[in-house]
């Protein structure tokens, strides 16, 4: 299966080296892989392009987009701009941030999982950090969900789903989009990827209203969004952030922004959220 990848890098000089080290040492390499230069200001493009001499695989862009390092909207936009570079004959795109090291299997078993079913459309492992002079689990959602940071998509499953969208929340509304459309999750616990920037790190101030704003994009309602930001906050050690979250969504339902979801998918993503919370409790 033929795969391309498109890695949004702003300012990544400290890591984009080792991320595209372990793409050029996977045992089933990509195909292409595009670095999309967001206006970085340190030695990101100069670094990229000591690969790209050595590697024809590898290509750049450079585009010119807002500073401030806003969740979603700006790496999505990256990614969009990567994505008209790219012709259509390939079988998997791929979505990562330039901050991970993948084992050197990861691609080959990717691949695998997209070759087990035709029903399958997105596949991914999970995100680890480090902690105590070891790697551990970045826990901060349900192991049924891919994280932003290495998304891969079966081309139909990306066309059916109409790309990703510039928004908060994004990483979300794709998998429920696709499973609304009968598409199938598949996540790998033991394809452990090292992510050397934990999430968030460098948000804006400005950031912080998003998570909520999103949950109201993502059509969560108000009893579904209370739970996921008390969840969230607990998990990310910092009970503060559940009041940023809910300011974020209350502020999102008096302008209301637009949503992610259709309203039919979005009662499909209400329901799917209650029966996994039953599920866990019972």
């Amino acid at each position: 299966m033929k795969t391309y990848i498109i890695i949004p890098a702003h300012n990544e000089a400290n890591y984009i080296g080792r991320t595209l080290q372990s793409l050029i040492d996977q045992s089933y390499p990509a195909d292409r892989i595009v670095v999309v230069n967001d206006q970085s200001s340190d030695e990101t493009p100069q670094i990229v392009s000591g690969f790209i001499s050595k590697h024809p695989s590898i290509s750049m862009i450079s585009i010119t987009s807002s500073e401030a390092h806003l969740p979603g909207s700006k790496v999505i936009k990256a990614f969009n701009e990567g994505l008209k570079t790219l012709d259509e004959d390939f079988d998997i795109i791929c979505k990562f941030d330039a901050d991970l090291i993948f084992p050197l299997n990861y691609l080959e078993t990717i691949v695998k999982h997209f070759g087990s079913s035709q029903d399958i459309g997105m596949v991914g492992g999970f995100c680890t950090i480090p902690k105590d002079d070891t790697w551990a689990l970045e826990n901060l959602t349900n192991k049924d969900h891919i994280r932003g940071a290495l998304k891969a998509y079966r081309k139909k499953c990306f066309k059916d789903i109409k790309g990703l969208q510039p928004s908060m929340g994004w990483d979300t509304a794709d998998e429920l989009t696709a499973q609304f459309q009968g598409w199938k999750i598949k996540t790998d616990p033991e394809l452990l990827v090292k992510h050397l920037k934990p999430t968030g790190t460098t948000y804006n101030k400005a950031s912080k209203y998003k998570q909520g704003e999103a949950f109201y994009k993502l059509r969560y309602g108000l009893i579904i969004t209370l739970i996921a930001s008390a969840k969230l906050a607990y998990l990310k050690k910092d009970l503060r952030l559940f009041l940023d979250y809910m300011a974020g969504y209350l502020r999102a339902v008096k302008q209301k922004q637009s949503s992610l979801l259709s309203e039919e998918a979005g009662e499909f993503s209400r329901k799917l959220r209650w029966k996994k919370m039953f599920q866990k409790l019972f």
